[in-house]
């Protein structure tokens, strides 16, 4: 064996030594990977199903029945039967419900008179998803009527086209921006809670200056308030440049009141501090900080929150991990205060989620610290 063979044999043997001695490494190499591959494939969904669906009937006619039981044991829709319209409207305020179908008194006797109605009403927010269900109804719909036109012209009748009257609420632009721009605040004050934070106490405890503090008569508590409060500060200065260009550049409308939108960032900035605290602490790490941050806070956040896509639509598993992620609370308060209002219920149902959050990471950040003092 020659002298290169040799001396690339004894470096190859020590990279694999190295290599199995670091956990961090084989984290990065095999499990993110596997991680971004499930997340991926089972996570990521374009498709829209089980769609909660208001449907009000006015008109209970046999022609009605069969005309919308395409919805029943259906993948793509859930239905609900209000008894009014009134009703119908409570629950898509509720967020319940994403769409309303209604079918008018008349509509029976219009159908043989070529003028019939029939009325959706989409909840806007999601401007994509709106789309896709409008046309999972109308395609619905009109498949009804084509399946049934020979039927009705065997009798003797014949019927026109029924003309489906939309209308998007809480999105009247039809824009995805306003959908986007929300999820992209939540997204930037991720960054600044954990992935900033987690950096820099890393660097602490890679420096020993933590370490150095520990013998002073500072407390651990003091410590930790010291590196949230910069961060904090800066998380807020970029919350209101994205709000400032929401209104000045993409006119994205704010229907809520912004002193409640302002109270629910500063609630789950202290979550994502908390978090990026926790993640420093355990580690002690800048590059295994980074991709823990990476991997627990940023890329949760962009796929399994509700930033692209309703999570409605995936597998049950992956929707379970979605609502367990502090994120999804915060990216539903925010769409729901700039672009449908003061939900109050959904209002205080998140906030109480965000604040149980924010005591648990804050204190387990608090105790591991603590812990390493000791």
């Amino acid at each position: 064996m020659t002298g290169f063979l040799r001396r690339l044999k004894a470096l190859v043997g020590k990279e694999f030594k190295q290599l199995l001695r670091d956990n961090s490494s084989l984290m990065i190499g095999i499990a993110v990977p596997i991680l971004l591959i499930f997340l991926m494939g089972y996570g990521i969904s374009m498709d829209v199903k089980r769609v909660p669906t208001a449907v009000v009937i006015d008109d209970p006619s046999p022609t009605v029945e069969d005309m919308l039981s395409f919805m029943e044991g259906s993948e793509y829709f859930s239905p609900y039967y209000p008894p009014s319209m009134k009703d119908a409207v409570a629950l898509m305020d509720s967020r319940t419900v994403d769409a309303i179908v209604r079918i008018p008194s008349d509509f029976t006797e219009s159908l043989y008179q070529h003028r019939a109605n029939v009325q959706i009403i989409l909840y806007g927010v999601d401007a994509s998803n709106a789309n896709v269900m409008k046309g999972y109804i109308e395609g619905a719909i009109n498949g009804w009527l084509a399946r049934n036109q020979q039927k009705f012209m065997g009798s003797g009748q014949r019927v026109g086209a029924i003309t489906v009257v939309n209308r998007m609420w809480f999105n009247d632009a039809n824009t995805s921006t306003w959908y986007f721009i929300p999820g992209l605040i939540v997204l930037v004050i991720t960054i600044s809670g954990v992935f900033l934070t987690s950096m820099v106490m890393a660097k602490e405890w890679e420096r020993g200056t933590l370490e150095a503090l520990f013998v002073t008569p500072v407390k651990v508590l003091e410590i930790l308030l010291s590196k949230m409060i910069p961060y904090f500060c800066v998380a807020m200065v970029g919350f209101s440049l994205c709000v400032a260009a929401s209104q000045l550049l993409f006119d994205v409308p704010m229907h809520g009141s912004f002193i409640i939108i302002l109270l629910c960032t500063m609630l789950y900035l202290f979550v994502a501090l908390g978090v990026g605290l926790m993640i420093s602490s355990i580690t002690k790490n800048q590059f295994l900080a980074s991709q823990m941050a990476l991997v627990l806070s940023m890329m949760p956040t962009m796929m399994l929150s509700g930033f692209l896509f309703d999570l409605r639509s995936v597998p049950l598993v992956v929707k379970m991990v979605g609502y367990a992620l502090p994120p999804t609370y915060y990216m539903q308060l925010l769409k729901t205060l700039f672009l449908a209002g003061n939900n109050w219920s959904l209002i205080f149902k998140n906030c109480t989620i965000l604040v149980l959050y924010a005591i648990f990471f804050i204190s387990m950040a608090f105790r591991v610290t603590q812990k390493r003092v000791e």
